[in-house]
C-alpha cells in the first residue's frame, strides 16, 4: 500500500529523521526488523490458519482474508528485504525491484477480488453458504490487537526514521486489522443467526479493501514521489 504524506508531514518526518545519530538510526533500523519478523510469523499463522479453517468450512470470508494474509506476507519480505538492501547498498538500489514488487503485489490482489466476486456470485446463486468456524472466529479476534499494535509501533518509526516505507507498510497493518474486523462481524452474525448468506455476502465487503490496497500498490511508484 502506498502512503503519501503532506508537506508540513514530509518536513516533519525528514527534521525527525535527520536529528537522529548513527547509532540511534541503527537501533531504530534493528526495531524496524524485529517488528517485519514478528509481522512475518504472524502473516504466516493467519494465512494458514485462514486457509485451512475456510477450506474445512467452506467459507468464503475466511479463504479471502487468508488468501489476502499471504498477499501482505509477501509484501513484509520485500520490505525486510529492502531494508537490508539499504543499509548495504543505500536506499536507490532498491527502489526500481520494490516498484515491480508493488505491482505484482497490486496485480495478486485485484486477482484476488475478482476471485472473490465470482465466488461470491457463485455460492449466492447456487445458494450455498459456508458453516460458523471457531478457529477462524479466534484468530480474526487475535488478529485485530495485533495488528493494532504493529501498525502503532510501524507508524512511530516511520517518523523517526523518515520512512515512507514504513509508514505504508503500516496503514497496510491497519487495512488487515479492519479486514479481521470484518471477518469476526460476520462468523459472528452467522452463528447468531445461522443464515447460510452471510458468509458470500461478507466476502463481497472484503472486495472493497482488496482493491483498495491493489490500487495504492499498483500506483505506488507515482503516488510516494513529489509531483
Amino acid at each position: 500500500m502506498c502512503y503519501q504524506p503532506g508537506p508540513e508531514e514530509r518536513s516533519a518526518m525528514s527534521l525527525t529523521a535527520q536529528q537522529k545519530t548513527p547509532a540511534d538510526r541503527s537501533s531504530l533500523i534493528r526495531e524496524a526488523f524485529r517488528l517485519e519478523y514478528i509481522t512475518l510469523a504472524w502473516m504466516t499463522i493467519e494465512a494458514l490458519v485462514a486457509i485451512g479453517a475456510g477450506v474445512a468450512a467452506q467459507s468464503l470470508v475466511l479463504i479471502a482474508f487468508g488468501l489476502d494474509s499471504l498477499i501482505e506476507l509477501a509484501s513484509a519480505g520485500v520490505l525486510v528485504w529492502r531494508l537490508t538492501v539499504e543499509l548495504r547498498r543505500g536506499q536507490k538500489f532498491a527502489e526500481a525491484a520494490e516498484q515491480k514488487a508493488a505491482r505484482i503485489a497490486g496485480a495478486l490482489l485485484f486477482a484476488l477480488a475478482g476471485y472473490v466476486v465470482l465466488a461470491a456470485g457463485w455460492k449466492l446463486c447456487a445458494g450455498e453458504g459456508g458453516d460458523f468456524s471457531a478457529p477462524g472466529l479466534i484468530l480474526s479476534l487475535l488478529s485485530i490487537p495485533i495488528m493494532y499494535y504493529l501498525s502503532r509501533t510501524k507508524l512511530r518509526l516511520a517518523d523517526a526514521l523518515g520512512s515512507r516505507a514504513m509508514r505504508a507498510d503500516a496503514i497496510e497493518s491497519i487495512a488487515c486489522g479492519w479486514l479481521a474486523f470484518v471477518v469476526v462481524a460476520a462468523l459472528a452474525a452467522q452463528f447468531v443467526t445461522g443464515l447460510w448468506w452471510i458468509d458470500p455476502v461478507a466476502s463481497l465487503a472484503i472486495v472493497w479493501f482488496l482493491v483498495r490496497e491493489g490500487r495504492e500498490a499498483w500506483i505506488g511508484d507515482d503516488c510516494c514521489h513529489d509531483h
